[in-house]
């Protein structure tokens, strides 16, 4: 196993892929995060509440919520590339245990993808901060409150890389499993959140546990304005995160069992 996550390090440290993705964590940190901060909510179409407020640092902060296909997308690139340039074979026949081979991927990803929301989250404060300095704001949370919510996303970030491993394990095709990625991430649970009485089970989805995870409840309150009903009720923060960690597991074992029952092609 060591040996098999090292090999695995060094084959993310030979490609340019994870250096473009810490780029894009920090254009999104602080880029997104800063941008969003110096207009000032207040500002947006429709207005949300200023950064003085713990509803408009909330809103702004978990804004990169949306940004969970990167990593998706990331771990899933990890997988289906195998197929796509025809490594697998190689691969195990080298390490024929493939649960070994799967660990060392899922162990390898989860901790690239923590590095990438680590990176995120350090660059969404600087962003953050910065912004408030510039416009002489006081943000209407302490910092340990936001402290706790950037490192909440960095998690967050990690969760979705084994997702996004496991769907690649589950779909081989590199152009299908990133629009089934892509996809569902931004119209399906979209969709069913737009469907009174289906939009129950909003809470317990990916999208709603890390909705809870993030405090990020701007979505939920947006649809139910425009169904003229109730907001869904969210988890709570240790409660998405608790699913989403299940989710984790579960997509874990997908990664696992899977290609171990497949021929490679």
């Amino acid at each position: 196993m060591n040996a098999l996550i090292k090999a695995e390090f060094r084959r993310l440290a030979a490609t340019r892929m994870w250096r473009w993705a810490l780029v894009t964590a920090v254009l999104l940190g602080g880029g997104l995060v800063g941008l969003m901060a110096v207009v000032g909510p207040e500002n947006f179409s429709p207005p949300m509440p200023g950064l003085d407020t713990e509803e408009g640092v909330l809103s702004v902060l978990g804004m990169l919520g949306f940004t969970v296909f990167v990593p998706a997308a990331l771990g899933t690139l990890a997988m289906t590339a195998e197929y796509r340039h025809r490594t697998a074979t190689y691969t195990f026949l080298f390490a024929p245990r493939r649960w070994q081979v799967l660990t060392a991927k899922l162990v390898t990803f989860g901790g690239a993808g923590l590095v990438y929301g680590l990176v995120l989250a350090v660059s969404a404060g600087a962003g953050f901060y910065g912004a408030l300095a510039a416009r002489g704001v006081t943000p209407g949370l302490a910092a340990g409150t936001v402290l706790e919510l950037l490192l909440r996303l960095a998690l967050t970030m990690a969760v979705y890389t084994l997702l996004g491993v496991a769907m690649g394990a589950l779909i081989r095709n590199m152009t299908v499993a990133l629009a089934v990625v892509i996809g569902y991430l931004y119209m399906g649970e979209l969709i069913l959140m737009m469907i009174p009485g289906v939009n129950l089970v909003y809470p317990l989805l990916p999208g709603g546990a890390t909705a809870s995870l993030t405090s990020f409840t701007y979505v939920a309150e947006a649809v139910a304005g425009e169904l003229a009903t109730s907001p869904v009720s969210l988890l709570s923060p240790v409660g998405g995160g608790l699913l989403l960690a299940g989710y984790a597991l579960v997509a874990a074992a997908v990664a696992v069992l899977v290609p171990m029952r497949r021929d490679v092609v």
